[in-house]
């Protein structure tokens, strides 16, 4: 099988996992507020949507300065996503990857984001361009992304990520 096709196989995948833990995770929630397991509206609550785009882009630059301890604050502690290769990445090979600089990130520029909150739970997605390296190779491109974020002890924290290189 050719890399392109298991790449868009491994993503479409990897989005359609979120969303079906998504979905999962906002019919528990609409069955614990007594909704009958439906889950209810998005907020419109701009401030938390400000607040989640905010943090989307404070991530992004905390990646470029190489800010670790920002990182830690940013990802929840059992952050979890599985990357390109198959492989699981925790929290902790995430940071380390950026303490190693096995993980470089030179620049970047996001698109239009889209987010969704749901009480305690959001949803943020857009596109992104950067420039980076990966174990001194160039991984550049354009790409799109959605993170999957709880409020905890009333900060919000990433809990999960999926992504996929565009054409």
């Amino acid at each position: 099988m050719k890399r392109s096709v298991f790449n868009k196989r491994f993503a479409l995948l990897l989005l359609f996992s979120v969303s079906v833990w998504w979905a999962s995770l906002s019919m528990r929630a609409g069955a614990a507020m007594g909704n009958n397991g439906h889950a209810s509206a998005p907020s419109k609550d701009p401030a938390a949507v400000d607040t989640i785009k905010q943090l989307e882009q404070d991530m992004g630059n905390a990646m470029v300065a190489g800010d670790i301890d920002k990182l830690n604050l940013i990802y929840a502690d059992d952050f979890a996503t599985v990357g390109s290769s198959g492989k699981v990445i925790t929290k902790e090979t995430l940071l380390n990857d950026f303490k190693s600089f096995h993980d470089k990130l030179e620049w970047f520029e996001n698109g239009p984001m889209d987010v969704q909150v749901f009480g305690d739970v959001a949803m943020a997605c857009a596109s992104v361009k950067e420039k980076r390296t990966r174990d001194g190779k160039d991984t550049s491109g354009e790409f799109v992304w959605m993170d999957l974020l709880e409020k905890r002890a009333g900060k919000w924290v990433v809990m999960r990520s999926a992504g996929a290189r565009l054409k």
